[in-house]
């Protein structure tokens, strides 16, 4: 599972890019919800944050987050679905007692909601799947939308039987080379073993001739008895008859 910030490689895939200005309605509401309490700054921070639970759901909830890489993976991994909205505690208290914070902020909530239906298909697009998505509001009050997602499991079935049917593929050619080679190595050694054996018989046919012309030669002085005698000698001795 991977976890992009704002600035991450995903970036453009979930950024909201033509952001409108919406009118000041925060006022009026949490103006609302405040009557339904007391006025202490505990009082006016739980019931903005009630208040910020009914607009924007229950994945509402008040930590204070590092805009380091680190910080925001753990966010994802401990957050699910893609309606969780992190405030840092100073900025929710800023957002309670200042309706200015408020309608700023909530601004900035607002787009991130209005971005979720191009974002979710512009990821389903790719074959990806949301985990976990969300806006985080960092102490310091700069803003940080945040994705993590995997592969759609149909979409990793695929990826695994492809590459299960070219490591097949990769294993048969191999062993076609392997059977190939093989028949090639026994072909040149029969030829190897039948020339051998020619040269081997053409040697030996040759030596036997010129036995028999060196005996045949060296009993062409002799009588005839002499001459037929050392002929049939010679015939043995090159047959390897007589050494």
């Amino acid at each position: 599972m991977s976890m992009l910030g704002v600035n991450g490689a995903l970036a453009a895939a979930y950024q909201y890019a033509n952001k409108t200005k919406k009118t000041a309605t925060s006022e009026t509401g949490f103006t609302e919800q405040l009557q339904k309490t007391g006025e202490t700054k505990t009082a006016k921070e739980d019931a903005y944050t009630e208040y910020l639970k009914q607009k924007y759901g229950l994945g509402v909830s008040t930590q204070t987050v590092g805009k380091d890489q680190r910080s925001m993976d753990r966010l994802g991994a401990g957050t699910a679905g893609t309606g969780n909205v992190v405030i840092a505690s100073n900025i929710l208290e800023e957002m309670a007692k200042d309706p200015e914070k408020a309608v700023h902020y909530e601004e900035k909530i607002q787009d991130y909601f209005n971005s979720l239906p191009r974002v979710q298909a512009e990821i389903s697009a790719m074959g990806h799947e949301i985990h976990s998505s969300g806006i985080v509001i960092h102490s310091d009050g700069t803003v940080t939308h945040y994705i993590s997602g995997d592969l759609k499991p149909e979409v990793r079935a695929k990826i695994k039987a492809k590459m299960k049917a070219e490591d097949e593929a990769k294993a048969k050619r191999k062993r076609q080379y392997k059977e190939h080679s093989e028949e090639a190595a026994e072909r040149r050694k029969q030829y190897m073993d039948i020339a051998y054996r020619k040269q081997n018989m053409t040697e030996l046919i040759a030596d036997r001739k010129e036995n028999v012309k060196e005996y045949t030669y060296m009993a062409a002085s002799e009588n005839l008895n002499a001459v037929i005698a050392a002929y049939k000698q010679g015939v043995m001795e090159a047959a390897g008859v007589l050494v």
